[in-house]
């Protein structure tokens, strides 16, 4: 029988790679709990952006095995020591993953947009000062800049290029990282957004978030960006202070509730 998820004894390491830990088991934690949304979804091309040692790719492809058409796998991570280290786990597991070293989704963004059904995602998040963030080797896993946003604030656009019409994306966040902020960006882009898991740690309390779009939050988006534009905000997706009057009084989704 196989197993739903990756086995921790074959999972590949290298000193530089991050092993999976508290942040790394409830990501899948949270995509297990949603497995049934994932089978009935049927996703046809299925991403992680920070692959590590590959455990969360290799889960997730795991726990969609008997998915017929079976999707396709691709991750991507900034330090060349993860990419070999996920194609060890990958193999070990009989998973088949394409796999990218690269920063965030440089050179298959355009070739992945609007095609990936899944995306997920656990980024440095850690706050860090900004001169830690994209250094070379495992410092890359973790370091998140002020309040940890660096690399988030990077990702989020990504996404909603690479997401297709029906795509959903799984993005690991910290307390610290201002979840309800995170949505409200995403929201001002049409996404619908709800906790899948939360947990606290001894050092670290655990938010993830699916976001996927939402057609009443689209026409919201295009009229906030059409009064943004005629009020001479220039770069309307920059994140800002603009609020959503639902979203202070109790709005459709659940993120006002971290």
């Amino acid at each position: 029988m196989f197993s739903k998820i990756a086995k921790i004894k074959l999972v590949s390491s290298h000193p530089e790679v991050y092993e999976p830990c508290d942040d790394s088991f409830a990501l899948v934690d949270a995509l297990l709990a949603d497995q049934a949304n994932l089978s009935d979804h049927r996703p046809t091309c299925c991403m992680e952006v920070g692959c590590g040692s590959g455990y969360v790719i290799t889960s997730l492809a795991l726990m969609l095995r008997n998915e017929v058409p079976e999707p396709f796998y691709i991750a991507t991570d900034i330090n060349p020591h993860a990419v070999r280290v996920t194609r060890e786990t990958a193999d070990a597991h009989g998973v088949d993953v394409d796999l990218v070293n690269t920063d965030i989704a440089l050179g298959v963004e355009a070739r992945l947009a609007g095609l990936v059904d899944v995306l997920v995602v656990n980024p440095p998040y850690v706050p860090t000062p900004e001169e830690e963030v994209g250094r070379e080797g495992i410092t890359s896993a973790w370091a998140g800049g002020e309040n940890g946003l660096s690399v988030i604030n990077k990702i989020l656009p990504v996404a909603d290029k690479l997401l297709s019409e029906r795509g959903w994306l799984y993005l690991l966040t910290l307390s610290d990282n201002n979840p309800s902020k995170i949505c409200l960006q995403m929201r001002k882009k049409g996404y619908a957004s709800r906790v899948i898991l939360q947990r606290s740690t001894e050092e670290e309390s655990l938010h993830i978030i699916k976001f996927w779009r939402d057609a009443n939050f689209q026409l919201e988006a295009k009229e906030y960006h059409s009064l943004m534009v005629k009020n001479g905000q220039q770069n309307v997706d920059k994140p800002g202070d603009f609020e959503f009057p639902e979203l202070l009084s109790g709005g459709r989704h659940n993120c006002n509730a971290l």
